[in-house]
């Protein structure tokens, strides 16, 4: 062959070559003897909200329709959210809460309303508080009832708790009886109203304050034990919205009828939290669901990871009040937004919600010791959902996959791991490359999940492990060919979890292979 041609060739090949992606070292200490606080359960929570498609096709079919249900609940829904070991699911707002009167959705005769929150779409009330109990009977999770502040009374909360929780020789339990529920239900969370400094009231802190006291003193199950109560918090870095809250609403005051109250437990149980991760930072032209740049890839995982310092910051106050954390942060809303969809809030979820949803749930555990609570929004074919369905089709979502994986995490004890993360930059912004989480199980097991933020580069990950003598290991590992691969109706299985590659122990450390835009979960034993 001539020279020239062979070098001609030898160019074309090469272009003609996949170009490997650059692999970052990083070393990392995982603490076994160090355990920090317990991982609550409920961090992973879902929410429902009526909302676009959410309850009605995605949850709530009906008891006549052809795609198989239980009473009127989908049977495929139902099967993929226990796999998941969903713990507990707030309802049934959102805005719409404190636009929804309990007795609508009750009794064998129920007229439509108006959903005066989105779009004005009908409210057909055929899924109420009776549809509600029996889906999370179904997939075995706990109520938690956002009750309405805004347009409703403490009047109308009182009566709807003595509905749900009275024993059926009173009248609010005789008539939930008639109604096809003779043993009371147990609502051990309920919510004060819901974003009452917007949607919920348009209220100031010290307003809500005094609203929060007022419904505390009589939302009560019948036998008088008082719920969980969590009050509205801050909208994403109100940080006097929460000083308020603390410094108003969060204990008794010592002199308030002491026989009756237990002034060493706070009036407040939870102050919530809501933030949302738009990849432009502005709710005018939030950023697109698919097809987008890497620079709007590094500006969402910028903006998810600014919940640690929200959490950082709210803690921070709460501290003041509640030194010995007695008042839990509870992180009722939190996901990503996009701008477009077909209506209803419905959008495409894709790798980097995945990478969104693993980096949060990370915070959250670093947090464990004030967060207790945490609601996905939303649960089915609304913003950052678990499920998305198209009549009788269902598919799970790279999110739903992260949920599936770090399940393993629910009330395990916190693990520390020291690492110092590599930076991945793109243009003039820059995130940490990895973000690492670790606890034990009571079983004894250890899961470390692993999120790779950077999209053009593998990490080779050595853990040394100490505190610990483990014997073997084994992962999975989520990732896809595009940062927005996502799962359809015809392409179900584009983003699934895969056996972990190049993962093994060599004596007191784990060595693996993590590949660019990734989340993986590795078991030690």
């Amino acid at each position: 062959m001539l020279p020239v041609l062979k070098s001609v060739l030898t160019a074309a090949l090469l272009l003609a070559t996949p170009v490997m992606a650059e692999t970052v070292k990083v070393e990392a200490t995982l603490k076994a003897d160090k355990a920090g606080p317990v991982i609550n359960r409920n961090i992973y929570g879902q929410f429902v909200e009526h909302l676009g498609r959410g309850v009605y096709e995605g949850i709530w079919v009906g008891k006549d329709s052809p795609i198989p249900n239980t009473r009127g609940i989908r049977n495929d829904v139902v099967a993929a959210l226990k796999h998941i070991k969903v713990p507990v699911v707030r309802w049934p707002g959102g805005c719409f809460a404190d636009d929804y009167h309990w007795r609508d959705g009750v009794g064998p005769e129920r007229k439509p309303t108006i959903n005066s929150n989105w779009n004005r779409q009908i409210e057909p009330n055929s899924f109420g508080t009776h549809e509600f109990m029996d889906f999370l009977s179904q997939i075995d999770a706990q109520p938690f009832v956002s009750v309405n502040v805004g347009s409703g009374s403490v009047k109308d909360a009182q009566s709807w708790m003595q509905y749900m929780t009275a024993e059926p020789t009173t009248p609010p339990g005789a008539e939930r009886a008639r109604n096809g529920q003779q043993t009371p239900w147990s609502v051990p969370y309920v919510g004060i109203g819901n974003e009452t400094w917007g949607c919920g009231g348009q209220m100031r802190a010290d307003d809500y304050a005094y609203e929060f006291r007022k419904y505390a003193a009589y939302v009560k199950s019948s036998s008088g034990k008082r719920p969980f109560l969590i009050a509205v918090g801050p909208d994403t870095d109100d940080y006097a919205w929460t000083e308020t809250l603390m410094k108003e609403a969060a204990w008794w005051r010592p002199a308030a009828t002491p026989m009756m109250y237990n002034i060493d437990r706070p009036i407040m149980d939870g102050l919530s939290l809501h933030f949302y991760t738009l990849p432009s930072n502005t709710w005018q032209n939030k950023g697109v669901a698919t097809q987008f740049g890497e620079d709007q890839w590094i500006s969402t995982m910028k903006r998810a990871l600014f919940m640690d310092e929200l959490i950082t910051k709210n803690s921070a106050i709460m501290d003041k009040y509640d030194p010995q954390k007695k008042v839990a942060l509870i992180v009722d809303e939190w996901g990503t937004w996009y701008d477009g969809g077909p209506g209803g809030l419905y959008q495409e979820n894709t790798l980097r919600d995945a990478l969104v949803a693993a980096v949060t749930l990370n915070i959250f555990h670093d947090h464990a010791e004030r967060v207790k609570m945490a609601n996905i929004a939303q649960m089915i074919n609304v913003l950052q959902a678990m499920i998305l369905t198209d009549k009788d089709k269902m598919i799970l979502t790279p999110t739903y996959h992260v949920f599936e994986m770090y399940k393993v995490h629910q009330d395990a004890t916190r693990i520390p791991v020291n690492y110092t993360a590599p930076v991945y930059r793109y243009g003039e912004a820059e995130v940490p490359m990895i973000s690492v989480s670790a606890s034990r199980d009571k079983a004894g097991k250890i899961h470390v999940s692993v999120a790779n933020l950077d999209p053009n580069r593998a990490i080779a990950l050595d853990l040394i492990l100490t505190g610990v003598k483990a014997k073997t290991v084994t992962g999975r590992t989520l990732t896809a060919p595009a940062t927005d691969s996502h799962n359809t109706f015809t392409a179900p299985n584009t983003v699934t979890p895969k056996p972990a590659t190049g993962v093994k122990l060599k004596g007191d450390t784990l060595t693996a292979n993590l590949p660019a835009k990734s989340v993986s979960v590795f078991e030690l034993q």
